[in-house]
């Protein structure tokens, strides 16, 4: 996929394709750029089993008003997918109601329990990769058990890393802001300790291993010894870290995941990390809850925020208008890599923007189920007009 944005290219092959699909409309240059298919490692559709937070439909609606047209989900299901029947689920329901490309995880244990290997073989042709998103494994010998079983199958362990007897009830990032207003904090090493750990592992087994939405900067520095050393690893961080910190916490549970927003100077580690190759992605972390769940506060809410429709932009904002980083670099974060890591083709599938357009983020405007978003009421460039999924136009928003 080396050189795949090309502004020009893409326009003139995919120009009148969309033009005949919309009724013939004519696509200004000036107005409108066409980009490659999006591509996110580590989404929540929450289907089967909490379809009162969002469902493979309104999820993939949102991912494909976002401009993705693949998106990998996470495993915290209801039935887990630890076993080929239990995935069948949700492959029947991905089958029926999807409108972009969507490719489940594989538990690596029993329930995400960390007790029992999940049939890792069984599930092995028709997951992306395998993970306990959610929880991190807290054995090595069970994390070393899965990485050896995946390097035989040829599949990546996808690893959310949390140490949970470093938790201690907290809830948000055990900083300043913590301290000050009486919250119980959840320190960086809780994150960073696990990846410590599995770093050795995959180097021991040779899996490769992808670590989720890292938020700290021990987290970056390991890493980035870590690809020195040869070590198959890859990590993922969300818009959300790179642009927000503990500073900009609110009393509300738009503003609560996990990990948590962490402060300034890990702020600062990551998008060094993002300058220097070490950080080969932006995925979401796309969790939706019911507004029931989201607005508790920060201690009772519960973990996630929602950012399909906003990534493009909030990356797009920050980093390209300000020149931090080109387009072309974020088409590499937010599409190439992620492919590239995940074995998943683009085909011929794409996405039109208004980058000069700008918007206010209104939560009720979202196709997503989900509402809680800590860029609500920002202002925000690019407005995505049209996302081509496998020839089809699955998302539609130009002006005609």
């Amino acid at each position: 996929m080396k050189g795949i944005y090309d502004p020009v290219l893409l326009r003139k092959k995919f120009s009148e394709k969309l033009s005949e699909a919309v009724g013939g409309f004519s696509f200004d240059p000036e107005e409108y750029t066409f980009l490659p298919g999006f591509c996110d490692v580590h989404v929540h559709f929450r289907e089967p089993g909490f379809s009162y937070k969002e469902t493979v439909r309104t999820g993939s609606l949102a991912a494909a008003r976002g401009g993705y047209t693949d998106v990998c989900t996470m495993p915290n299901l209801s039935p887990v997918p630890d076993s080929k029947e239990n995935l069948r689920v949700q492959l029947d329901i991905i089958k029926k109601d999807a409108v972009i490309n969507v490719h489940p995880y594989g538990a690596i244990t029993v329930r995400e329990q960390g007790e029992v290997l999940a049939d890792l073989e069984g599930m092995s042709r028709d997951v992306v990769a395998f993970s306990d998103d959610g929880k991190g494994v807290q054995s090595a010998e069970m994390m070393e058990r899965a990485m050896t079983e995946a390097k035989r199958l040829g599949k990546i362990i996808a690893a959310h890393c949390e140490v949970n007897s470093l938790l201690h009830g907290g809830y948000i990032h055990d900083g300043d802001y913590a301290k000050a207003h009486g919250h119980r904090g959840i320190c960086s090493e809780s994150e960073w300790g696990q990846i410590e750990r599995d770093i050795g592992l995959a180097k021991k087994t040779g899996c490769p291993y992808h670590v989720c939405h890292i938020s700290t900067v021990e987290s970056v520095e390991l890493i980035r010894k870590a690809k020195a050393d040869g070590v198959d690893i890859t990590c993922e961080t969300g818009p959300h870290y790179l642009v927000l910190d503990d500073t900009c916490l609110e009393e509300n549970g738009r503003f609560k995941m996990n990990p948590p927003l962490r402060s300034p100077r890990d702020r600062e580690a990551l998008i060094e990390g993002l300058l220097d190759g070490t950080i080969d992605m932006i995925a979401t972390d796309h969790a939706p809850h019911s507004k029931e769940e989201k607005c508790r506060g920060l201690e009772k809410s519960a973990f996630g925020i929602v950012g399909l429709e906003t990534a493009f932009a909030v990356m797009y904002t920050h980093f390209v208008k300000t020149g931090i980083i080109t387009l072309e670099k974020l088409i590499r974060l937010m599409c190439v890599n992620p492919r590239e890591r995940f074995g998943l083709p683009l085909g011929e599938d794409f996405s039109v923007w208004r980058l000069g357009e700008n918007f206010t983020v209104d939560p009720s405007e979202f196709l997503s189920m989900g509402r809680a978003t800590p860029f609500e009421g920002k202002e925000l460039y690019g407005v995505c007009a049209a996302t081509v999924c496998g020839g089809k136009t699955v998302y539609q928003n130009l002006k005609i």
